[in-house]
Order: structure tokens, then C-alpha cells, then sequence
């Protein structure tokens, strides 16, 4: 059974002014996404600028997430590193906050070799009970999870039991899913490739987008699993001018400026990460306002 179906967001972490995380701000965003629809809350993965707070913080949000979403939706927590050691500490203590799952990146900067990254999500993954979902972005890791590497720990590790693919590459998550059928679930890891994903079997997305738009992307994915293809399409393709304005610029910046355009105040992003180029604005701005969020 998949750890959810349809659009799980990849919630952002709001911070204060000096860069502590507003965890008032967080339960609010938390609300609005389980009375919007959503249909997960991902805590710290990459839109949650998980790899610039200190493990203190990470693991502090992941309780308070799990705490305060009481089981009305699954959490699944972003627990990977590119130090395998590190990322059995975090998924250890995130087991602990009863959590529903963990998302594990591939781990970047090394460039592993698949031989590593099989060991590497192996161990990980012994360390643990939970459900785990590999996610597989290299635009952002430098590093490919291969098809057949998937499916071996998929086949041999008994709780890798899905992946969020954002290679953008559709040829070879085709080729994923012929090779692995049933022994594995699948989420797009972008928002523009839903509908393609979800005709390949896929469960849903863990959607940026869902932070300004939670309602629009739980109707994508459930127009689409009660049969009005046709309507999901429709959907997806409405979608593409925001998708575009919200990754105009590295994510998370285009999301929490949209938000704050919104009125949500996420508050400012964490260094090395940026404000947003003033011609960037403007045309999130137009995205917003044509899609009827502005």
C-alpha cells in the first residue's frame, strides 16, 4: 500500500528575521495545507532548505511537524545526506517522532557510484522500519540513480518502497517502471510531468506548487484516479505558467516570494540561497495573477 496518494506537498520552513524557523508560522501553513487538500506534508526536503539548518533544527521540525499533523495526513520526512552516517542519524531520530515515511536524496557532491549508492540507501534503509521513498534529482545532486539500481533495492531491501523521480527524464522512468511493475511506487518529483507520470502508474507528485496551490494539485491527481483524464490534463497544462515562474530562479526562491506576495510572510530564504532577481518578481507576479491566486 503507497504511503499516500495523489499531491503531497514539499512544504517550505518559514523563517524569523534572524533566520530561526517561525514554528507559528509553520503550524499555519500545516492548516492551510490539510484544509486545502493536501494530501502529505514532506518536511525538509529541498524546498524546506533542509540542508542549511543544523541537525538540531532539522530534527526539532520534523517532531513539531509529526506532533502537530496528529495523523490527519502522512508526514514523511526529507532525512537524506550526503554522508551516509549522518543520514542513519537523522532517519534513526525521525523514526522516533512517529513519523509515516522518509525521503532520502541521493547523495550529492560525492558523485557515488551505483555500487555506492546501492550500499549507501541500504544501510540507510536497515537502520530503520519506516517506508522509505529514494529521490532522485540529479540536476541538484550530480548524481543519477540508474533504473536497475533502483529496482535491485527495491527487490532486495524490503522498505524502499517508492521514488520521487525528478531526473526530468521520461525515457528512463519508463524504463524504471517496466523493470520494477508492481514492486514500486512512484511520485513525480516535478510539477510539470504529473499527468505522464501518473499514466506510467504513478501514486502522485511532491509538488512545490501545493504551497500556493494545494486545492488545484489535489484535483490534478484525483481528476486523474477517478477517470476524467481529460479534465487532469487540462489541469496539468494550466499549471505550466506558474511552474515556470515558481523555477525561474533556484527553488525555494520563487515559492516563498510567491508566498510572501500571498500574504503568508515564510520570511526570508537562508545564505548561500538569495532574494529574487526584481524582473523574476514580475513575472511570478503575472504567473500568480493569471492563475488567480493574485
Amino acid at each position: 500500500m503507497a504511503i499516500f496518494k495523489g499531491a503531497g506537498v514539499a512544504i517550505v520552513t518559514p523563517f524569523h528575521e534572524d533566520g530561526s524557523i517561525n514554528y507559528e508560522k509553520f503550524e499555519e501553513l500545516v492548516e492551510e495545507q490539510i484544509a486545502g487538500g493536501s494530501d502529505a506534508i514532506i518536511v525538509c526536503g529541498t524546498t524546506g532548505e533542509a540542508s542549511t539548518l543544523t541537525h538540531e533544527e532539522h530534527l526539532d521540525l520534523i517532531r513539531f511537524c509529526a506532533e502537530k499533523v496528529k495523523g490527519r495526513v502522512p508526514v514523511i520526512a526529507g532525512t537524506g545526506s550526503n554522508c551516509t552516517k549522518t543520514a542513519v542519524y537523522l532517519s534513526t531520530e525521525a523514526e522516533k517522532y512517529g513519523v509515516d515515511g522518509l525521503l532520502l536524496v541521493t547523495p550529492y557532491y560525492n558523485k557515488a557510484t551505483q555500487k555506492g549508492l546501492y550500499e549507501h540507501f541500504k544501510t540507510i534503509a536497515n537502520s530503520v522500519k519506516l517506508p522509505i521513498i529514494l529521490y532522485n534529482v540529479p540536476s541538484r545532486t550530480g548524481c543519477n540513480i540508474l533504473p536497475q539500481t533502483v529496482v535491485k533495492l527495491c527487490t532486495e531491501v524490503s522498505n524502499i518502497v517508492a521514488i520521487k523521480e525528478a531526473s526530468g527524464n521520461i525515457s528512463q522512468v519508463v524504463k524504471l517502471m517496466a523493470l520494477a511493475g508492481s514492486k514500486l511506487d512512484l511520485y513525480s518529483g516535478n510539477d510539470d510531468q504529473v499527468v505522464p507520470l501518473l499514466s506510467l502508474g504513478g501514486k502522485g507528485v511532491i509538488s512545490v506548487v501545493s504551497n500556493v496551490a494545494p486545492r488545484q494539485m489535489h484535483d490534478l491527481c484525483q481528476k486523474f484516479f477517478d477517470g476524467d483524464i481529460e479534465g487532469s490534463m487540462k489541469e496539468q497544462l494550466r499549471v505550466i505558467e506558474l511552474f515556470d515562474a515558481l523555477f525561474c530562479e533556484v527553488n525555494p526562491i520563487p515559492v516563498k516570494t510567491a508566498m510572501n506576495l500571498m500574504g503568508k510572510n515564510v520570511g526570508p530564504l537562508h545564505m548561500p540561497l538569495s532574494e529574487m532577481e526584481p524582473g523574476n518578481v514580475e513575472t511570478l507576479k503575472t504567473a500568480l495573477i493569471n492563475y488567480g491566486i493574485l
